[in-house]
């Protein structure tokens, strides 16, 4: 009697890190059975979709208590090779469940076992009028040269180009090449808000149909986007990082635009860094990895300085544009209208008359942080977190920007009954409320996760600035990054001071980006640009270094201060987090974590902690944290591989919810 054939499968949404055993039909072939197929399998009192890892003819667990798969969903593998191969390294270095990890590389609707057929082949855009490409400065042809001299060899290209530099037509004139070999790109971007502009420029030049994957799109709309490029059908995808994943049989080149944004790096859940992980894709692909950012992170200019990485330096705008005029106004014992001070009132009022736009950044929504009584100092706070909520005054309600909760915004207050509640701070609301009264027959748009949660919204104001139907351009993260307003020629930070002072070591280096990339929306055709902070801290050492000598010095001195502090990039963490409704249970549950990584620490990695997190009580739950770090990678994961496993077996570890996060970007 011939032994029956064990698949092994990975199993979503099953926070286990060993695969699964069940039995295969028996008139099942090896050629039916192959890595990467989707299985629909008995678990418990339900079914799943798994997938399948490998076979044998063995398994850890008796024969009679194997099931049987309940059937093969697909005839083929939906994933390469390659593909697989990349998903058990984010696998092993992510300490993540393989399941979990099979998961995140298909669309939703495939993962709910849906069949996987297009519904719509699009046309490829035949014979379609294009532009042509513009004629590259030498710095430009440079960069081109650089990394078209090494199609089908991996290698990591940093275009470190200033803001206006020209870095999108780079990126066109290689992905033109190798759409012209008969290749795939793959081009991601950290927000969804930078599609729709970049989309427009790929459209107006590729002749070609343009997939396009981001989670505002439908489950159906994913599913077909990811399907057009693993069958073949489709050359060119853009997309935010979960797009990072999707099957590319021919993938020639990869693309990560504003490299340094931390929104490449997962928060929730499956906490990979989309940069990192498309770097390892193009290893394992044997492809270039063209990384593109005006203020590359440290952990990238780190990597050039180690030769890991080629730098291909952009340091003048593109074509007659001239960098813009940068002035620090100190506010203090000023006086501000709402926020705005009569020195930068004056250089609107100037640039408005000059029919030129205006940019306003300030990066809190909402009408204002904080709500207090002025008789009796009662603050409205959240009931479920440690944070004040926050005034919606359009919508007249109190929100709480971390866990959602809303309430009726209230004229009394509930302490001691008195009408003296007074707005304090500012947000975008209360920017956008003043404006329309100083600036009545201007057009004001406000741009950020209010305004624009609605279908569309933002890419109708997107048109309405490029069209000069709007004046005053007010808003949040979303207009810090990539955007390109032609006719913006005064750009001001209103709240300068709000990221000068943090606990998290990342957060020098988060403000300097923020600030040039701000400034970077001024100034970028013909006219020159003009960029006002608006600071209480006029000498701080961060603004007079990055002002006095740009942002390469400043991150030169920052990665000094990294290297005497022993932080990354010179050195590895990974930072495990525990929440739970009950108080003390994360911080117990953590300690004993704390002891049993102490009796595995062979490699003397550093064990920190537990510690409350920065926001201590968030939704309702109690959250602490344990830092591990070591100067070796090789040394923090060899204490990893030991601990995580072992984590949900210790006392605690079944009532507290728990993750890991390897190469954490924010200490939160």
């Amino acid at each position: 009697m011939t032994k029956p054939r064990i698949v092994h499968v990975a199993i979503p949404s099953v926070p286990f890190f060993e695969f699964f055993d069940y039995l295969a039909p028996n008139d099942c072939t090896l050629e039916q059975l192959r890595a990467g197929i989707r299985l629909e399998v008995p678990f418990g009192k339900r079914t799943k979709i798994a997938f399948l890892m490998t076979t044998s003819f063995d398994s850890h667990y008796a024969l009679e208590k194997l099931k049987p798969i309940l059937r093969i969903i697909d005839n083929a593998s939906l994933l390469s090779d390659v593909d697989l191969q990349l998903l058990h390294w984010v696998s092993h270095y992510y300490h993540h469940p393989i399941g979990e990890v099979m998961s995140a590389a298909f669309p939703t609707a495939l993962r709910q076992g849906k069949e996987a057929v297009i519904k719509k082949i699009p046309a490829l855009r035949e014979n379609a009028k294009t532009s042509p490409p513009i004629v590259c400065n030498p710095a430009q042809q440079h960069a081109i040269d650089h990394v078209a001299a090494t199609w089908g060899q991996f290698g990591v290209f940093l275009l470190d180009g200033v803001t206006g530099s020209g870095k999108t037509e780079v990126y066109m004139q290689l992905i033109q090449t190798v759409l012209d070999k008969g290749q795939q790109v793959l081009v991601l971007v950290p927000e969804i808000t930078l599609t729709p502009q970049l989309q427009a420029r790929f459209e107006s030049r590729f002749n070609t149909f343009i997939a396009i994957s981001h989670s505002k799109l439908t489950d159906m709309q994913r599913k077909n986007a990811w399907l057009l490029m693993q069958s073949g059908a489709c050359s060119l995808l853009l997309g935010t990082r979960s797009a990072l994943f999707t099957p590319m049989p021919r993938l020639g080149l990869i693309i990560l635009d504003e490299e340094h944004d931390s929104s490449f790096k997962q928060q929730e859940g499956f906490r990979f860094s989309a940069r990192d992980v498309a770097i390892m894709r193009g290893k394992f692909a044997q492809t270039p990895v063209l990384l593109g950012s005006a203020t590359p992170s440290l952990e990238s200019l780190y990597n050039i300085r180690q030769a890991r990485y080629h730098h291909l330096p952009l340091p003048e705008r593109a074509g007659s544009a001239l960098p813009p005029i940068v002035e620090i106004i100190d506010i203090r014992q000023q006086k501000l209208n709402e926020g705005l001070s009569p020195i930068l009132l004056n250089e609107m009022r100037l640039t408005l008359n000059k029919d030129e736009q205006v940019l306003l950044f300030l990066n809190r929504r909402g009408f204002a942080p904080t709500l207090i009584c002025n008789d009796c100092g009662w603050v409205a706070r959240c009931v479920h977190c440690d944070a004040n909520l926050v005034i919606h005054r359009h919508k007249s309600l109190l929100r709480c920007h971390h866990c959602g909760t809303e309430h009726r915004l209230i004229q009394t207050c509930p302490a001691c009954q008195t009408h003296n509640l007074v707005s304090v701070g500012l947000g975008t609301e209360r920017i956008e409320s003043v404006l329309g009264t100083l600036f009545a027959d201007k057009t004001v748009i406000r741009l950020d996760r209010d305004s624009t949660s609605h279908k569309g919204a933002l890419e109708r104001y997107l048109t309405q600035i490029h069209a000069g139907d709007a004046h005053i351009i007010l808003g949040t993260q979303l207009l810090a990054k990539g955007h390109h307003f032609p006719n913006v020629t005064l750009v001001a930070i209103l709240d300068v001071d709000s990221g000068l002072f943090s606990t998290d070591f990342h957060s020098g280096e988060k403000l300097a980006q923020l600030i040039v990339q701000v400034s970077g929306r001024a100034g970028r055709e013909q006219k020159q640009g003009k960029v006002i902070l608006q600071t209480r801290q006029p000498e701080h050492p961060l603004l007079v270094e990055l002002l006095r000598d740009g942002y390469s010095k400043f991150a030169a001195l920052a990665l000094q201060e990294r290297e005497r502090a022993k932080l990354p990039p010179f050195s590895y963490q990974a930072l495990l987090r525990a929440h739970s409704a009950s108080e003390v249970l994360p911080e117990n549950f953590l300690q004993s974590v704390a002891a049993l990584a102490k009796t595995l620490n062979a490699s003397n990695v550093q064990i920190l902690g537990p510690i409350p997190a920065p926001m201590a009580r968030r939704a309702g739950q109690y959250r602490y944290q344990l830092l591990f770090q070591h100067d070796n990678r090789n040394g923090l994961h060899h204490l990893l591989r030991q601990l995580v496993p072992k984590i949900s077996g210790l006392n605690g570890g079944q009532k507290v919810r728990w993750s890991i996060d390897v190469d954490p970007v924010d200490l939160y």
